[in-house]
């Protein structure tokens, strides 16, 4: 193969990669993917932050276009709605299964996680999870930190595919794991600190996120054994959750 030829592949996977990133982690119609081809889940994994920041920017336009039209509060719930709506709610599926788990033995934990019903206590405490999301968002006046309280949240599991254990041995994260190089980490890590740096308080929230990926390390490896796509999903919503409130307590500062 020659020189021409391996750059038009590494770009043909990377843009494939993207394109699975998106279908993955968002319900934006565009770009596609649902097969996850040999060669590009990897992109797919070093995308995550990237998918996270524009979810974030689109969420921030839509209160930016509509905030001279509907009164605040309205438009904090209806700025909720849709975040749950880009994000097809992937997440917290993986949120509900995990809080499932946690009302059962420790051996049975992962067969709980892999049942596609929801349990009671899933549905309880994702409510309640659901109602201080919300709450949080109705008093953020910091919009702006949400492509970056996205994009962290999702730099997390980046930094877990590649450095930390996966207990199930199929799947799209078990692909992604293996096809996760050292340089794609870099890339990604580079675009999330090159990103932060640009925001107010920018490495504070960096800080909190990987404080939360540090304590959901030590909590999955006892409880779990290590990580899943539902503890991603879980680490991912958590995470977000943190951060909104560490943006409210900086607020105030």
């Amino acid at each position: 193969m020659s020189h021409k030829e391996k750059r038009e592949n590494l770009f043909r996977n990377a843009f494939r990669g993207f394109s699975l990133a998106i279908s993955m982690l968002s319900t934006l119609p565009f770009f596609r993917v649902h097969d996850f081809f040999k060669g590009i889940n990897g992109y797919a994994v070093m995308f995550y932050p990237l998918v996270g920041l524009i979810l974030g920017s689109l969420l921030y336009l839509f209160h930016y276009v509509l905030e001279p039209f509907l009164p605040s509060t309205h438009l904090h719930i209806l700025l909720f709605a849709l975040w749950v709506l880009l994000t097809g709610a992937l997440h917290l599926d993986g949120l509900s299964d995990t809080l499932d788990a946690l009302f059962v033995p420790k051996e049975r934990a992962a067969e709980v996680m892999k049942d596609p019903h929801v349990g009671a206590m899933g549905m309880i405490f994702t409510g309640v999870f659901l109602l201080l999301k919300a709450s949080a968002l109705v008093h953020l006046e910091a919009l702006w930190a949400l492509p970056l309280i996205l994009m962290l949240s999702r730099f997390n599991t980046v930094i877990a595919i590649y450095f930390f254990s996966y207990i199930r041995k199929e799947g799209m994260s078990t692909l992604a794991k293996a096809e996760f190089t050292q340089t794609q980490f870099i890339f990604s890590a580079f675009f999330m600190g090159v990103t932060a740096f640009f925001f107010p308080a920018g490495f504070l929230l960096a800080a909190a996120s990987l404080l939360c990926l540090f304590l959901f390390k030590l909590w999955f490896t006892q409880r779990f054994g290590g990580f899943s796509g539902d503890l991603y999903g879980f680490m991912i919503e958590v995470s977000e959750l943190v951060l909104l409130h560490v943006m409210l307590v900086w607020a105030l500062l």
